[in-house]
């Protein structure tokens, strides 16, 4: 064999090699890529960057190039460098070319292109976005031919359905905002920030609401003086109005529209007709979905709502503001009245109201107290002990301690939680 023949065979293979890094790196840069940094980067006016998001539309196109070109020079390489080697060193050729071809092919086809492509996948991407697009092209119609029978083997054989496909997604953003809290890129606030708003999808308004044994309402019977003097001591600028029983509920009185009624009146509190001044109340029933009851405040820009049950009672109200809270964590004015709910001690331990949401004390603590079978820590306590316990007992499940601190009849009004060492055994239950 001539020299010539020899140094044209190995340049072809070096080319072959060339092309198979450069799919194997694209199909890794491609699959690798952020999304949302290309749709920046579109919006900002890159070309490259519109044509990768124009690629990434297609996925299974890209998979059918990718495979159908790095079969092609990979097999194309291995048969020229074979044929090379059996004419050079006879039998023994068969060996040597499969040697070489798979050293060549896993270090500088496959380890390093897709080393380089996971560690700079946008800049890999946009380089090759414009000759994947070529090529995809080029060798759509043996492509068209393999999706068409992918498509019929995927038609008999069990597929994702989309409400998986959901769930995946809602996982895989979860996972992404706790591997960059970790990484040091997302600030743990605002990656509690980001999973309230992923948590809204599993919450119905009765984990948020406030319980009808807390509300503020007035007493539409009273007189204009004193129904003015119960608006002037509240922290609410908004209070459900009830006549004749508590559930009975006629309206909703705003401060502000006290304030302007009693400017037409002269300041004269006897001349007030409260009735007149009451908005109408707004029931939701308490199965409705948070993110729901979100849209619907800001559809209807009403910012407080009474929640009842399937037999219409009252059992609390929810606002705009504690759906809110959820989101970024209580919101405090200079209106607001009384202690923390949530007091921490010196030793680790807090001392916390029994209404306390789970939730919120998991958020405030970093804690992973389960909120699956009860809403607030006195709620968890009573369901574990299946009691109602005495102010003095104590209980130690899930890892946690509890104390028992006041209780006013039926109800756990303060309890002291103290996380217990890693080494406690995390599902026992016991009652000192």
């Amino acid at each position: 064999m001539l020299f010539s023949d020899v140094t044209l065979i190995l340049a072809a293979v070096a080319l072959l090699l060339a092309l198979s890094a450069f799919f194997s790196g694209s199909e890794t840069a491609l699959t690798a890529v952020s999304r949302a940094r290309m749709h920046a980067l579109e919006q900002e006016g890159r070309p490259r960057a519109r044509i990768v998001n124009r690629l990434l539309e297609t996925p299974e196109r890209i998979i059918g190039t990718v495979l159908l070109g790095n079969n092609l020079v990979n097999i194309l390489a291995s048969a020229l460098t074979t044929s090379l080697l059996i004419q050079l060193f006879g039998e023994a050729g068969v060996f040597y070319a499969t040697l070489i071809l798979t050293l060549f092919i896993v270090i500088f086809c496959e380890v390093l292109p897709k080393t380089y492509a996971i560690a700079f996948p946008d800049r890999f991407a946009l380089t090759v976005a414009p000759v994947m697009s070529a090529l995809i092209v080029l060798l759509s119609p043996i492509t068209r031919v393999i999706e068409f029978f992918v498509a019929r083997m995927m038609r008999i054989t069990p597929t994702r359905a989309d409400d998986e496909a959901n769930i995946l997604a809602h996982h895989e953003l979860r996972g992404t905002i706790e591997l960059s809290t970790r990484e040091g890129i997302v600030d743990r606030g605002e990656a509690k920030r980001l999973g309230g708003v992923l948590d809204l999808r599993d919450l119905e308004i009765d984990d948020l609401m406030q319980h009808r044994t807390d509300l503020e309402t007035i007493n539409g019977n009273d007189p204009p003086a004193k129904i003015v003097n119960d608006v002037l001591r509240s922290q609410y600028t908004r209070m459900p109005v009830w006549r004749d029983q508590p559930d009975n509920i006629i309206g909703v009185l705003h401060s502000k529209d006290l304030l302007a009624a009693l400017g037409r009146s002269g300041w004269d509190v006897d001349k007030l007709d409260i009735s007149s001044i009451l908005s109408e109340p707004w029931f939701v029933p308490d199965t409705t979905s948070v993110p729901d009851q979100l849209n619907a405040f800001l559809t209807r820009k009403t910012q407080l709502a009474l929640v009842v049950d399937e037999y219409g009672e009252v059992q609390g109200l929810i606002t705009l503001e504690d759906i809110l809270e959820e989101i970024v964590g209580e919101i405090i004015d200079e209106h607001d009245i009384g202690e923390a709910s949530i007091r921490r001690q010196p030793d680790g331990a807090i001392n916390v109201d029994g209404g306390v949401a789970i939730r919120d004390i998991n958020r405030e603590m970093d804690w992973a107290l389960p909120d699956t079978e009860a809403v607030t820590i006195a709620g968890l306590v009573i369901h574990e002990a299946q009691t109602i316990p005495e102010p003095g007992q104590t209980f130690t499940f899930y890892g946690y301690r509890f104390e028992i601190l006041r209780r006013s009849k039926n109800r756990i009004t303060a309890i002291r939680v103290r996380k217990l060492d890693d080494e406690a055994p995390v599902s026992a239950t016991s009652m000192e």
